[in-house]
């Protein structure tokens, strides 16, 4: 999310909860992608994290991509927080240990995706080289210990860094040593939202293995392949998972906000200030009768905030987030978009990926999320494995990029940028696994070569 937002107009029922949700729809030719990718800042000179504070710290990087851009900044009092395209919609935000965030505008193709990836990439390094400042594309943190991981100054993360310990064991790793990317897709009614959704929870744990690009934890293998995945599954588990309520009958807008009242609060924002109310009712906010801000009554802007503050694999808002996959190099964050495009937005693709996934019990789909992080493409899954399944949702991808046919001008169509996945597949070896085998070999089970070859 790339900012929290404010407003002071009261919710008076929950059915305008559901009827936020609903405004979601839109015609299949007003479809957009929305692509988002986080990266680790480092210091080239050493390899030390990059503080927000100094003369070349995260301040000082955003304050030059302000200069680059225009954009506008995003401010919490006088402190700069990340910026905002108010022309285009994009945003630059950082996560809470210093991870440099773009979430991409909305866009009609892959084609301008990949243009705004490499422009986002160029304009970064035009401004952080000079500070000695490169970026890595892995799923988690290589190298450095939590305690040496900066802490961003953003009042939502030091509520959720007290409140994670109380609710799993994961969740300061999650939140200050992780690095994902996702895409943000639309849906034109409430059945093509459930559909959707279902497609795309069954099939998170194939583009988690597919991604798979976190093997390493403060400088040595760390048994996953994705830990990051891992990392996830005891975080906070009252609002992340595969939520199999919404495989049963009488899914739609009016369960998915059920879910959401009972997911508890992080925190309600007034003006520039994050009220601490974690592990309070949202329904209890609803009705002015929350303990810690007597009378305050819930607005939109609290429903827009919390649902932000839902992690499942799948996460519904105005449109659906894909949230399985670790980040990676330019190629492979263009390949998530490419992936869920073409396995979404063609109806044909759609409802053979529904075909495909409709008769896995919820119990198979939970023990594919719990076996990718550490096989990835080898977890075994009926009598084949998730390689197997990978291929079986390439080929329908790849079908209904081809069916779209967005070609660029070269007259290429979206289906090159699957390729990397495609590569995984044919060789049955992920990211995570290429980096294994170079550390126990040519880089002699030192760590720092990844700097260089991770770079992005």
């Amino acid at each position: 999310m790339a900012r929290d937002v404010t407003d002071n107009n009261p919710i008076t029922s929950r059915d305008e909860l559901v009827g936020w949700l609903e405004k979601g729809n839109k015609p299949p030719s007003a479809f957009r992608i929305g692509t988002e990718h986080e990266k680790i800042p480092f210091y080239t000179r050493d390899l030390s994290p990059v503080p927000y504070d100094g003369r070349r710290g995260i301040r000082a990087l955003l304050e030059g991509m302000q200069g680059l851009l225009g954009w506008e900044p995003i401010l919490e009092g006088d402190t700069i927080t990340g910026l905002f395209d108010v022309t285009g919609g994009g945003a630059i935000s950082l996560e809470p240990g210093g991870q440099f965030e773009l979430s991409g505008a909305p866009l009609e193709t892959i084609h301008r995706t990949c243009s705004e990836i490499h422009a986002h990439l160029a304009q970064v390094k035009e401004i952080a080289e000079p500070l000695g400042v490169s970026f890595l594309g892995l799923g988690m943190s290589p190298k450095w210990k939590l305690e040496e991981t900066p802490v961003m100054p953003k009042g939502r993360y030091r509520i959720m860094a007290n409140y994670m310990p109380k609710v799993g064991t994961r969740g300061l790793d999650m939140m200050f040593r992780t690095c994902t990317v996702q895409v943000n897709l639309d849906f034109s009614s409430e059945a093509d939202m459930v559909k959707k959704l279902r497609v795309s929870l069954a099939l998170q744990p194939i583009a988690t293995a597919l991604f798979a690009n976190s093997p390493f934890t403060e400088g040595r293998p760390n048994g996953y392949l994705s830990m990051r995945s891992e990392i996830w599954r005891d975080t906070d588990n009252q609002r992340a998972g595969m939520i199999p309520f919404t495989f049963e009958e009488g899914m739609g807008f009016e369960r998915y906000v059920e879910y959401a009242l009972d997911v508890p609060l992080y925190f309600v924002k007034r003006g520039d200030t994050y009220h601490d109310v974690a592990g309070a009712s949202f329904r209890d906010l609803l009705a002015g009768k929350l303990a810690a801000l007597p009378g305050e009554r819930a607005t939109m802007s609290d429903w827009v905030n919390h649902l932000g503050t839902l992690f499942p694999e799948v996460r519904v808002k105005r449109y659906l987030e894909m949230r399985g996959a670790d980040c990676g190099s330019p190629a492979q964050i263009l390949a998530l978009p490419a992936f869920w495009v073409g396995l979404l937005y063609d109806q044909a693709s759609l409802d053979a990926a529904y075909e495909m996934v409709k008769d896995w019990s919820a119990e198979e789909r939970q023990a594919l999320r719990d076996a990718v992080p550490k096989l990835a493409l080898s977890a075994p899954f009926r009598k084949g494995t998730v390689n197997d399944l990978a291929r079986q949702a390439l080929d329908l991808s790849r079908a209904g990029l081809k069916q779209r046919a967005c070609r660029d001008h070269h007259s290429f169509d979206e289906t090159r940028y699957l390729a990397p996945l495609e590569s995984f597949v044919e060789r049955k070896r992920t990211s995570a696994e290429a980096w294994l085998e170079v550390y126990h070999e040519r880089w002699g089970k030192k760590i720092d070569p990844i700097f260089t070859e991770a770079a992005i």
